[in-house]
């Protein structure tokens, strides 16, 4: 007489909540961590070339390279310590890259599978649909061939008109490849 208003509990199947709910990285995601990316390299670039400036002019002048490397190339030592700054901040500036890296793969690790597969994707993409080169001029260039200024679907679209037109421009559009 009661058991319609009472449901039992056994008969509903319940399934818990997957610890780890696997969610797909969207392209406008991908292309916004391509970006953080950048931006995480060009920062540890800056600090490693003023880090590396820093600790090689200290060893560079505690040492007395300056004097030494002037003597034997007969340039100013005010001039050998210049260029060699310039040295130094252009291999700092090669190495940042290398920790930024490091860095990005450090705070998005859970997403590396997923980043890696758009990654080849991306690229395969844009092998597929770039323009050959060997026939730009200084009145058609190529537009942006590696696809660096890619930073969302919309940026991408304009990407593949981009291309279409240099193709009619130079009269070899084929099309579908």
């Amino acid at each position: 007489r009661h058991a319609s208003s009472a449901s039992p509990a056994s008969t509903t199947p319940q399934t818990p909540p997957s610890s780890n709910p696997r969610t797909q990285l969207t392209w406008n995601d991908f292309l916004a961590l391509r970006r953080t990316r950048r931006k995480i390299s060009v920062v540890t670039s800056g600090v490693t070339s003023i880090a590396t400036l820093y600790y090689g002019l200290r060893v560079f002048i505690e040492n007395g390279y300056d004097a030494s490397l002037s003597a034997s190339l007969g340039l100013d030592p005010l001039m050998v310590t210049g260029l060699s700054s310039f040295g130094m901040l252009a291999a700092g500036w090669l190495i940042g890259p290398v920790f930024g890296g490091a860095i990005f793969s450090l705070r998005y690790r859970a997403n590396r599978g997923e980043i890696q597969r758009k990654e080849r994707e991306f690229y395969n993409r844009i092998k597929s649909h770039r323009v050959d080169p060997t026939s730009s001029s200084m009145a058609n260039p190529v537009p942006d061939y590696y696809g660096e200024k890619i930073g969302s679907v919309a940026d991408y679209r304009r990407w593949l008109k981009d291309q279409r037109a240099f193709n009619l421009k130079r009269g070899a559009y084929q099309g579908n490849k």
